[in-house]
């Protein structure tokens, strides 16, 4: 359930965004939907079975990703909320996994799953944030993520990545 402060969904805000995990219009895609929940940005996200490493057991790999995915848009979210901007204002902002480091503290199982990000630190450039994965009120796996800041939208001849 969403709180007021946390109505708007960060990928919403994520023009053109093709990723397997956030991309909100890809087929067959993960389709994560991140939020904030006071100074945590939070995502609710249930599997299906293809996403089984092991008989009700979720695959790694897709543990990783959502991690990974709930960091983008906690870098892009986190970026304009740093700068008292709403989200969908201009500049826009795109960033890119620098380095992901993920420890799996337990099997997670292949349902429902809490995704709690917060940001450790913050610069223009590269933001550092630790997620934890919660299933049944328990941290299953915690990665950290840097982000790198890959497009932004005022500076255009500077981009790495150009929409």
């Amino acid at each position: 359930m969403l709180s007021k402060e946390s109505a708007d969904i960060f990928q919403d805000f994520m023009p053109n965004n093709i990723c397997f995990g956030c991309g909100k219009s890809t087929k067959d895609g993960l389709h994560i939907k991140s939020y904030w929940n006071g100074q945590y940005s939070e995502c609710v996200w249930t599997p299906r079975e293809i996403h089984q490493g092991w008989p009700n057991i979720m695959n790694g790999g897709i543990i990783a990703t959502i991690i990974d995915c709930h960091a983008m848009g906690t870098s892009m979210a986190y970026a304009h909320k740093h700068e008292q901007r709403d989200l969908g204002s201009l500049p826009e902002y795109r960033y890119a996994t620098g380095s992901i480091k993920v420890k799996y503290i337990k099997p997670t199982p292949n349902r429902t799953v809490t995704l709690k990000a917060k940001v450790l630190s913050y610069s223009e450039k590269k933001i550092v944030i630790n997620c934890e994965v919660i299933s049944s009120n328990e941290v299953t796996a915690v990665g950290e993520v840097i982000s790198f800041r890959v497009f932004d939208s005022s500076k255009k001849k500077d981009n790495f990545f150009q929409p």
